[in-house]
């Protein structure tokens, strides 16, 4: 075939290409009707998100009275208060504990480690913990959240959005993702294993909260949460605690700004799929084996876009968003509790839509027309699905540098998202994670046409 040949066969590739925008655009506006009737059927079951504002003030006052505590040290005044701080601990503090802490926090650090190998091993602990200690809501929306991470992870080695960057931004991303997930769990996972402790010895081990380097912050919470139980006020300690724990550690780094928050390829993943945060609903009869395709119909998805991921007050706000939605409607709470049962994680977005995606590359559609068959069909053909690939098939686990020890708390501003989890109103997302794959889609096919 001669190039002028090849160039005009190219050109009316794109011009059909372009000629689908209309009806894409149709479609994404009948989703959103349909998001709106399906998030009104969902909210039909409210579910009480218990909350104790008169603690919460509590909480806010002791932690002012940290705050200033702090400020007078650095001013090098003299304080009389005592709060629970991770930055004054030395050898002798260790030798003072009795010999039965000190085999429970060489028993937590071990644990943590051999937990912490990689997305997959996090996000079923998580999971495991929430089964045997429900009362610590936080333990599932993590888990939820951590899986989102993981298909964040695979989408970089996927059918689509592999052709769409280079393979140095896809590295840098990775090692991103790959980080938050678990400095995340690093943090967290020590504060459940202390609550597991304290539960079966029947004695508050918070005590201990800083031999692990966990904020002044949660200590308050966690002795209120062992007498009161007030799930949501924990949760909401924790999401807070835990996105400025990455704020200076990960988002704010010299290196991931540069590499990822700044590069206009993380803007294109955005604008893509990135910012999604989705929680499949789904029974057990929608178990699925991944070495048998079945042509499912798609599995409802609930979740939102989550926005300005490089200020934490919007990653703040959107976690509470996330739980009281997965806690705060009955027909989620229990439609994410079946679908977690059912579908063990590994990574591929194969699990939650068999009947798009699958997890291997040779029954995977390797072509330029992905969009247009996306469109054409609500689910694809074996054989011609989208790839997307088992975690630990393409990613491996991951060194890094030793984590920078400093307690993030230390002023008041971020004391005002101690506040009661308010329900979203809309919050059906299966339409619009369609139509997010179908703009991936579009945009991997206009490439693979436009390319020499």
């Amino acid at each position: 075939m001669s190039r002028s040949h090849r160039s005009k066969s190219s050109r009316r590739s794109v011009w059909s290409l372009l000629a689908s925008v209309p009806r894409a655009t149709a479609e994404a506006f009948k989703g959103l009707a349909a998001a709106w009737n399906a998030s009104s059927e969902l909210r039909r079951r409210p579910r009480e998100l218990t909350w104790n504002e008169g603690a919460a003030k509590s909480m806010s006052d002791l932690l002012v009275k940290t705050a200033e505590c702090y400020q007078r040290e650095r001013a090098g005044q003299t304080i009389n208060f005592d709060p629970k701080s991770n930055d004054c601990l030395d050898e002798n503090d260790l030798n003072q504990l009795p010999a039965q802490d000190h085999l429970l926090i060489q028993r937590i650090h071990e644990t943590v480690a051999n937990a912490n190998k990689s997305n997959i091993t996090r996000t079923q602990a998580y999971l495991e913990f929430y089964d045997d200690y429900p009362e610590v809501h936080w333990s599932l929306l993590a888990h939820m959240v951590s899986r989102n991470a993981g298909w964040n992870m695979t989408d970089l080695q996927s059918g689509l959005m592999s052709d769409l960057t280079d393979s140095r931004f896809k590295n840098h991303l990775y090692r991103f993702l790959e980080r938050c997930n678990a400095l995340i769990f690093q943090d967290a996972y020590p504060q459940l294993l202390l609550y597991k402790f304290s539960r079966q010895q029947e004695r508050s081990c918070f005590h201990l909260l800083p031999y692990f380097h966990v904020s002044a912050f949660m200590y308050p919470f966690w002795e209120r949460f062992w007498i009161e139980r007030n799930s949501s006020l924990l949760t909401v300690a924790l999401i807070i605690n835990e996105q400025n724990y990455i704020e200076g550690r990960v988002v704010r780094h010299p290196y991931f700004r540069q590499n990822v928050l700044n590069s206009p390829s993380f803007r294109l993943h955005e604008f893509m799929r990135l910012n999604q945060v989705i929680f499949p609903l789904g029974e057990v009869r929608c178990k699925h084996d991944f070495s048998k395709e079945t042509n499912l119909p798609l599995r409802p998805l609930v979740g939102l876009n989550m926005n300005h991921f490089d200020d934490p007050s919007s990653r703040i706000k959107a976690g509470k968003s996330l739980y009281a939605m997965l806690f705060g409607y009955e027909d989620i709470y229990r439609g994410v509790l079946q679908y977690v049962h059912s579908s063990p994680h590994l990574g591929s977005r194969a699990e939650y839509w068999p009947a798009l995606f699958t997890t291997r590359r040779d029954k995977a559609m390797n072509s330029l027309q992905e969009s247009h068959e996306l469109l054409q069909s609500e689910w694809l053909n074996d054989g011609q699905r989208l790839y997307s690939p088992i975690l630990e098939e393409v990613w491996h686990d991951t060194e890094y540098e030793p984590i920078p020890r400093y307690d993030w708390f230390s002023e008041t501003e971020m004391l005002h998202h101690i506040s009661k989890p308010i329900r979203p109103f809309l919050f059906d997302m299966t339409h619009a994670h369609r139509t997010a794959l179908e703009k991936t889609a579009f945009a991997h096919d206009l490439k693979g046409h436009l390319s020499p």
